[in-house]
């Protein structure tokens, strides 16, 4: 997802590159240490980067990720590294997250930029009227975000459902040919009354703008929207994705929002301001800089993406 505002381009082309955001070093050793002191609260201190789960694959059954638009590298598509998660012979719906539920929000959908009169439709999300949903950003390569994203959508619902949640996706293999709009996406989390909800996302800010951060719900009473009941939980939520993520993957917080702290408020996102759910967005990596798209683009990195998510919400489910 484009942090400064909607790409309807194919993603294949190239976008302007726009400048570097400028950070004041006087805000950002005080948001570091910040951010350091929320990763040691949810338990880190772990070996940053260190592969503690092995690759795999979305599992048997699974609707496969879209196929990359021509130019593709051969080391984008979703396809994973090495091995692939073993049958724990647990029967489905048991373990310890039987009864919650989770709804995954894989972003984007790789035909959006063949439909920009669809996408481009106003929507309500309660403090004004957005776009129904924007192409999304993709790899200099053109490894593309929608495709980023379903294939940690699926790797993520895989250990979630071994844990016994019942785990619901917003858009899969088979979903329509673009969208869902944001207020969809929103409304099948509230229809399912989910325990959480992950919004799954990869940026297209500068090169040299690094880092993950996950964007919380601000306060907002207005139209159809009202966060006031989730905005709590929400942050709890948010601090245990993005300590886990952080120690799983050894990917930083960002260095151009959130003042080192990998946490960012926002109430322009209609996907939060119309949950009533507990609900956070994750941007896991910059596309445009180089040094994560090579991160984004492996199917190794893209499992312990989806571990560290994993492990934050089970964390969250477990206390609440």
């Amino acid at each position: 997802m484009s942090y400064t505002g909607p790409d309807f381009d194919p993603p294949q082309q190239r976008r302007p590159r726009r400048g570097p955001l400028t950070v004041a070093l006087a805000a950002l050793v005080p948001g570091a240490l910040l951010g350091w002191m929320v990763y040691e609260a949810v338990g880190g201190g772990g070996t940053g980067g260190a592969d503690r789960t092995a690759s795999a694959a979305p599992t048997a059954g699974t609707s496969a990720a879209p196929s990359a638009p021509a130019g593709t590298p051969a080391a984008s598509p979703s396809a994973s590294a090495s091995g692939s998660p073993g049958d724990d012979g647990k029967e489905p719906g048991s373990g310890p997250l039987k009864g919650k539920v989770v709804v995954i929000d894989p972003g984007h959908n790789p035909g959006n930029f063949r439909h920009t009169a669809e996408i481009n439709r106003q929507v309500d999300i309660g403090t004004n009227r957005k776009e129904c949903d924007t192409t999304g950003t993709s790899t200099n390569d053109g490894y593309t975000e929608a495709e980023f994203t379903v294939d940690v959508a699926h790797r993520l619902r895989t250990l979630l459902e071994k844990q016994g949640a019942t785990v619901k996706l917003t858009r899969d293999g088979d979903s329509p040919a673009w969208g869902p709009c944001v207020d969809e996406r929103a409304r099948i989390g509230n229809t399912a009354r989910a325990d959480a909800a992950v919004s799954i996302h990869a940026d297209g800010s500068a090169p040299g703008d690094r880092g993950f951060h996950v964007i919380l719900p601000g306060s907002v009473h207005a139209g159809a929207a009202d966060t006031r009941a989730i905005v709590g939980p929400s942050h709890d939520l948010g601090v245990r994705i993005a300590g886990n993520f952080l120690r799983e993957t050894g990917e930083p917080p960002s260095n151009y929002v959130g003042g080192g702290t990998g946490l960012v408020t926002r109430t322009d996102l209609g996907g939060l301001n119309l949950s009533t759910v507990p609900k956070v967005f994750i941007e896991c990596g910059n596309m445009r800089d180089s040094k994560d798209a090579a991160l984004l683009t492996s199917g190794a990195w893209r499992q312990k993406a989806a571990q560290g998510l994993s492990e934050g919400i089970v964390s969250f489910l477990r206390q609440s």
